[in-house]
């Protein structure tokens, strides 16, 4: 494609598109409406379905449906509706079908400000639905990464059998920058499931770390799904003996594929004392900072998280052993600076903190970086 000038919640619709969504259903919300209008415009074109939903509840079971009959699905929204879907995210990772779910953040709690940006929604990325669960949040810091993280959403989906949530912001959905996409015949995902009957089919074999194949709806088997705890063949049990090899399996698939997971990206300078530790929009501001600071004199690590969960243990653990403070800018009250002091110690670490709409600017981390 020739490079054209286009914003985040476009690149969102276009890298589905290419990654091969083929239904989305939704509720229109502020900021992420523009998602919603591409993919209702652009979906049919290619054999796909939209469906506009009552409410983002219903929004969260028609792409579980949909998933099941075979098909990539995805839904997005904002904050409001974000929490709504929090009891079927739920149910889609209790009953490990694929899904991808784009959370453009805007600032609460509640109504809060629908065009506002905010990063409120770490926390209720991994843990917005009840039980302990694997989950997997992506975070783009350009147009550019919007387009690729979705694509890359729907292969981990896809590979891990869960739901995907590109964590996004106001500022990564309405900024425009000049993007020069892939062709798209040129990104081809592997298949994952099981598209024609062959042997036996166990849905939920329990071998630690493994994921077994999901068999589309029609393929010829028959296979139970309910989000009680289930036995291999997913109808439900009650019997410890079934139930934790699979909260084994379940909750140790990801972490056996880290190096497959988690991204990020590091911009060292050798002997530098400090880093700052970001991720979306307030990424932009961090290497804005980053660069003022080296260009007087003072030398500052960078650390970009693209994978928020699985949140990168060893990697923040390692920059801590690296250096004496750890600068962490973000659009709310701390939530991610919470991990980054789980691994590293509070001591080391420094808030950078802004939850009224407002970006967090490169003077204040630069502030930071100084105090």
């Amino acid at each position: 494609m020739s490079i054209k000038l286009m914003q985040g919640n476009d690149a969102i619709g276009w890298g589905a598109i290419a990654a091969g969504c083929r239904f989305y259903a939704g509720y229109p919300i502020t900021p992420s409406t523009e998602v919603a209008e591409i993919l209702s415009r652009e979906l049919p074109k290619v054999g796909g379905k939209f469906i506009q939903m009552e409410d983002e509840i219903a929004s969260m079971a028609a792409i579980i449906g949909a998933s099941v009959g075979g098909l990539k699905s995805m839904t997005a929204t904002s904050g409001p509706g974000f929490s709504l879907m929090q009891e079927n995210i739920g149910y889609a990772a209790m009953t490990e079908i694929p899904c991808v779910i784009v959370d453009v953040q805007r600032l609460g709690p509640s109504t809060g400000q629908p065009t506002a940006a905010s990063q409120g929604d770490v926390m209720q990325a991994r843990w917005g639905t009840h039980g302990d669960h694997p989950i997997i949040a992506l975070s783009p810091t350009s147009v550019r990464q919007a387009f690729d993280l979705t694509v890359k959403a729907f292969e981990l989906s896809e590979k891990y059998r869960t739901p995907v949530i590109l964590l996004t912001d106001e500022i990564i959905g309405h900024m425009r920058e000049p993007v020069d996409l892939p062709d798209f015949k040129t990104i081809q995902l592997p298949e994952y499931r099981l598209t024609k009957k062959d042997g036996e089919y166990i849905p939920y074999r329990n071998e630690p770390g493994d994921v077994p194949p999901l068999a589309n709806f029609g393929v010829g088997y028959r296979y139970h799904i309910t989000a009680l705890f289930h036995d291999q063949q997913g109808f439900s049990t009650q019997r410890v003996d079934e139930i934790d090899p699979w909260l084994e399996r379940f909750n140790s698939k990801l972490d056996k594929h880290l190096d497959d997971i988690l991204m990020l990206e590091e911009d060292r300078m050798p002997g530098a004392q400090l880093a700052i530790l970001s991720y979306g929009a307030s990424a932009r501001t961090s290497r804005h900072a980053m660069k003022l600071a080296r260009a007087r004199g003072q030398k500052v690590d960078l650390m970009t998280l693209l994978t928020i969960w699985p949140f990168p243990e060893a990697q923040v653990e390692a920059l801590g052993e690296r250096v004496d403070r750890i600068i962490v800018p973000e659009m709310n009250l701390g939530q991610l600076a919470y991990e980054v002091e789980r691994m590293v110690g509070r001591k080391k670490v420094k808030r950078v903190t802004r939850a009224n709409g407002e970006m967090v600017t490169p003077q204040m981390v630069l502030d930071a970086l100084e105090g």
